[in-house]
């Protein structure tokens, strides 16, 4: 059990949930993530690890209210704990394991986009650590959306905002930022990591490839375990299938498929329709009404024999006591 120590409310429906996790703390980097289960019963999340306190033996977790499962999450108060947390998972962010020497001689722009601003602290603030320079940009549709703005501005050499409504700083996106910082304000960047949308992400990838600066972002991609078994959060990178839970997140953005990561991420959506309108405890009966007899998973990519194998595991699993 995690029990939750501190809850607090970052901006419009996202909350920062502080859980006493001395494991994690002590062994996560820049980058990595844990999947949370509130209860038995509960759908398994895949959440950034945004901040870590040694000392206190604390992860903290910056969660969004999209659908049934993180209302379930956010109906837990102080004193509670949370089921399951796994982690920490995935790659850490790659420029963790460059020589120092290399890193001060580049200079670094970090895009955040909506709630992507919470995996994108960490990473600055070990940049901050470790004596490095780097500039941060923020974005939301409004100013009510915006988060960490306080815990940015001691980190970073420079923090910019953009809001679409111009409610806050320059009325624009992330991109309108970049662009001027490039080619109005003659900023040399030699590296740009962005997180936020997968559409966001898509269109800062874009631009940067017109600036002519490479790209990191770091992928929200479905997720089931979060060990690589299930082949859920499966994308397409340089032409090749790579696993976001074990391959990632972060990945070469220009190698990147976009279209398809967003079919992918909407596949689901009729389901948490579902469960939103029922109410239910998870998704086992909705998706086990979208199995064809034939035993082939509702996956528009999965292949044949991979569903086979995971329809036998789902029969294997209901049979247990």
């Amino acid at each position: 059990m995690y029990k939750i120590i501190k809850k607090e409310e970052l901006g419009l429906d996202t909350y920062l949930i502080e859980v006493e996790a001395p494991k994690i703390a002590q062994a996560a980097l820049p980058g990595q993530f844990v999947i949370v289960k509130a209860d038995e019963k509960s759908e398994r999340i895949p959440l950034t690890i945004s901040d870590t306190d040694l000392f206190d033996g604390t992860i903290t977790l910056v969660v969004k209210t999209i659908g049934y499962s993180t209302r379930k999450m956010l109906s837990f108060r102080v004193g509670e704990s949370f089921r399951d947390i796994v982690g920490p998972l995935g790659r850490p962010s790659a420029f963790i394991h460059r020589p120092i020497g290399e890193l001060r001689r580049a200079r670094y722009c970090f895009i955040a986009g909506g709630v992507g601003i919470a995996p994108i602290y960490p990473l600055v603030k070990w940049m901050y650590a470790h004596g490095l320079n780097c500039d941060v940009i923020v974005g939301a549709r409004t100013k009510s959306l915006l988060f960490y703005l306080e815990k940015l501005r001691p980190v970073s050499d420079n923090l910019y905002i953009a809001t679409d409504d111009g409610s806050m700083g320059e009325k624009g996106n992330v991109n309108t930022v970049l662009e001027r910082l490039v080619k109005e304000e003659g900023k040399r960047y030699d590296e740009i990591t962005a997180i936020g949308p997968m559409i966001m992400m898509k269109f800062v990838s874009m631009k940067a490839a017109e600036l002519n600066i490479p790209c990191i972002v770091s992928l929200n991609a479905l997720m089931v375990d979060g060990t690589g078994m299930c082949g859920a959060c499966r994308v397409t990178v340089g032409g090749q299938t790579r696993f976001t839970c074990v391959d990632g997140p972060e990945f070469n953005a220009s190698q990147i498929d976009f279209d398809e990561c967003m079919r992918r991420q909407a596949m689901y959506d009729h389901i948490e329709h579902h469960k939103q309108k029922e109410g239910c405890e998870c998704m086992d009966a909705a998706i086990q009404a979208q199995v064809p007899t034939s035993g082939r998973v509702p996956v528009r990519e999965q292949k044949s024999g991979n569903a086979t194998l995971m329809r036998s595991a789902l029969d294997i699993m209901q049979k247990r006591p």
